[in-house]
């Protein structure tokens, strides 16, 4: 298993080329289900997510072809059915259940797995699919969907936690090929969703709204092939910003889109952060001292879930008290405990994390419990003193590409190693850093 070594103290400067969505990636990849023609999808990040996608694609009968950074997908011949033990391992595998019941009229998906973060049922999914006029049954840990025929209609899809991203990436999909006008209502405005609505109408869909909470889809007979670019990824923007914040370095963030990014700008700003914007490009360093902050999660276009945790491990090195409320997932601050590892003051209380910062972090084995996490005990690591040891980072390989190559770019003392002596990297974790219970 690889492991991440980082001896923290350097400054971050130079310049790091934020790759693509993840978040917009994996539902454009299952949007290229919706025809049998050639698809062409550029800007592909190197990540695992990326990977089971391509296998869940093949899987389910596309031919796929990997470049260096595109993926080419020709969809002629699907099976409705989504092999578990591919989609066990990734939520966004989720989404290819409205593309296969728009096609095919039909699917059978298996139950996803991905972060444990808290409860996030796909219930809103489903109903979008049955107001469609889907029949939808629950067996086996399967999900199975029928309709003869999709019908558009309203739909309201709004949750306990605000909008759904993937539900309505889904019910958008589905709806693309419905007959009639489908509307869904409280629609997520993240840029992921605009960027997909912006391929699918490359297909030749009609969807006006999109990025807006109301969408209109007036369904069509049959998509075609088509060409696009994956939008820059927000959340790794983000999180290269809050670690130059971290580090009290400067460092630029080539091929980003600074309209996706207001709400990190803002905390930044507050926390005495400087964000100079030049066309796709931000250059990020401290003013002077950072300021805490009171911040609370937000659908787009407030603050972001997914830009929490490193917002926290920021917060650290912030003299005073920062009030962190987590309003989307109810259990997104598994990190909490890790970061304390390396020394840093947190409380929870209730849906708040109450961060005392401005004291030093002590280098330290941690372990990594989701995605998110994984990228805040980087930044912590790149600041506490002497060696942390990040293990479980199988979870950062899923949404950022190559960080400890760019880390190391940017000049972070990081490696990464591997446990296990059959591979070329191995390297055991030092004795005085490992947990007693391994």
């Amino acid at each position: 298993m690889d492991y991440l070594e980082i001896k923290g103290g350097n400054p971050l400067h130079g310049e790091v080329r934020i790759s693509g969505s993840k978040n917009a990636v994996l539902p454009i990849l299952a949007a290229t289900l919706l025809t049998e023609e050639q698809c062409v999808i550029r800007g592909i990040p190197d990540l695992s997510d990326v990977k089971h996608m391509v296998k869940i694609l093949e899987a389910l009968g596309a031919s796929v072809e990997l470049t260096a950074d595109s993926i080419t997908v020709e969809a002629r011949q699907l099976t409705p059915i989504g092999d578990y033990d591919i989609i066990r391992k990734m939520r966004g595998s989720v989404c290819i259940m409205g593309p296969l019941l728009g096609r095919l009229h039909e699917a059978k998906v298996s139950m996803p797995g991905g972060c444990v973060i808290g409860a996030r049922p796909i219930n809103l999914h489903l109903w979008g699919f049955r107001s469609l006029g889907a029949e939808i049954d629950l067996k086996e840990g399967y999900v199975i969907a029928k309709a003869p025929e999709l019908k558009g209609r309203s739909i309201f899809m709004g949750g306990r936690n605000g909008s759904t991203v993937l539900g309505t990436a889904n019910v958008m999909m589905a709806a693309v090929l419905a007959k009639g006008e489908t509307v869904i209502e409280y629609a997520a405005c993240e840029p992921e969703i605009k960027d997909l609505a912006d391929f699918l109408v490359k297909m030749g869909a009609n969807i006006k709204g999109a990025g807006s909470p109301t969408i209109r889809i007036r369904g069509v007979e049959k998509l075609h092939g088509a060409e696009h670019t994956v939008i820059p990824d927000r959340v790794e923007a983000a999180t290269y910003a809050m670690a130059a914040a971290a580090t009290d370095g400067e460092v630029t963030l080539l091929n980003t889109e600074p309209a996706h990014l207001q709400a990190i700008f803002h905390q930044l700003y507050q926390a005495n952060v400087s964000c100079t914007v030049r066309g796709k490009e931000v250059t990020i360093r401290r003013k002077g001292p950072l300021k805490p902050l009171s911040v609370a999660t937000q659908p787009y276009p407030g603050y972001p879930t997914d830009a929490q945790a490193q917002l926290m491990a920021l917060m650290t090195q912030a003299s005073g008290i920062s009030i962190i409320t987590e309003r989307i997932f109810e259990s997104r601050f598994m990190h909490v405990p890790e970061l304390g590892r390396l020394g840093a003051r947190i409380e929870l209380e209730g849906v708040s994390a109450i961060v005392e910062g401005g004291f030093e972090l002590q280098g330290a084995h941690v372990m990594s419990s989701d995605l998110r996490a994984s990228a805040a005990l980087v930044i912590a690591g790149l600041v506490a003193k002497s060696t942390t040891i990040i293990a479980r980072i199988y979870h950062l390989d899923r949404g950022y590409e190559k960080m400890d190559v760019k880390l190391r770019k940017l000049g972070a003392d990081i490696s990464r190693w591997n446990t296990d002596s059959n591979y070329p990297n191995y390297r055991p974790i030092p004795s005085s850093l490992a947990l007693t219970d391994e």
